[in-house]
């Protein structure tokens, strides 16, 4: 199986690695003709998104990988790869790929909790029942979900300590996306289940 990890910045090399602790074969997107070749499934990976997204226009990626997307290939998107596939983002005009009908917030925890730990049940995974560490970095997290986007990861008390129920993660038709790390801790069933998506079953 052969994953597109875009690798213009950010944390695409742990990705990587646990990709191919999977078995995958892994395949670099550092600019256009990287995308000449076939592959089964594509990660975005967390980072800066206005620079991921403006990247992404001057190297010649973007207009081919959204295609992509809406056809079909799997998609997994984490942190600012979660930000690229938003239809839309509530505290800022920018819109990228916008290919899952979803609203969300960016740097939704202020920098004073910009990064912090947190544990939920992730719907879909091996052993789903087995809470899934959660590591944010200057996160966002997911306001609404529209249509046929259905929220599989949910936090409920705060870093702060107060209540709430913030989602963060979501599956809609061949897209995964995730506010949180999962390729930052040693916990690879957020993978498992992109790599499931990529084989069809």
């Amino acid at each position: 199986m052969r994953i597109a990890v875009l690798a213009v910045q950010g944390a695409f090399i742990e990705h990587e690695r646990i990709l191919r602790e999977l078995g995958a074969e892994c395949v670099e997107l550092r600019q256009g003709s990287d995308l000449s070749g076939s592959f089964d499934g594509i990660v975005l990976p967390g980072g800066e998104s206005t620079v991921q997204g403006k990247l992404l226009r001057e190297l010649g990626m973007f207009e081919d990988l959204k295609r992509r997307i809406l056809d079909g290939t799997p998609v997994l998107g984490t942190c600012a790869g979660l930000i690229l596939l938003a239809g839309s983002l509530e505290n800022s005009p920018e819109r990228y790929f916008a290919t899952m009908p979803i609203l969300v917030r960016r740097n939704a925890y202020g920098r004073q909790l910009g990064s912090f730990s947190a544990e939920a049940r992730i719907r879909g995974v091996r052993n789903e029942e087995e809470p899934f560490p959660l590591e944010f970095i200057r996160a966002p997290y997911i306001v609404s979900a529209d249509g046929a986007a259905s929220p599989i990861a949910v936090i409920g008390k705060m870093p702060d300590g107060s209540e709430g129920e913030n989602v963060v993660g979501v599956r809609y038709e061949n897209q995964l996306g995730f506010a949180f790390h999962p390729e930052l801790t040693k916990d690879v069933r957020c993978h498992e289940m992109f790599l499931a998506m990529c084989r069809g079953t």
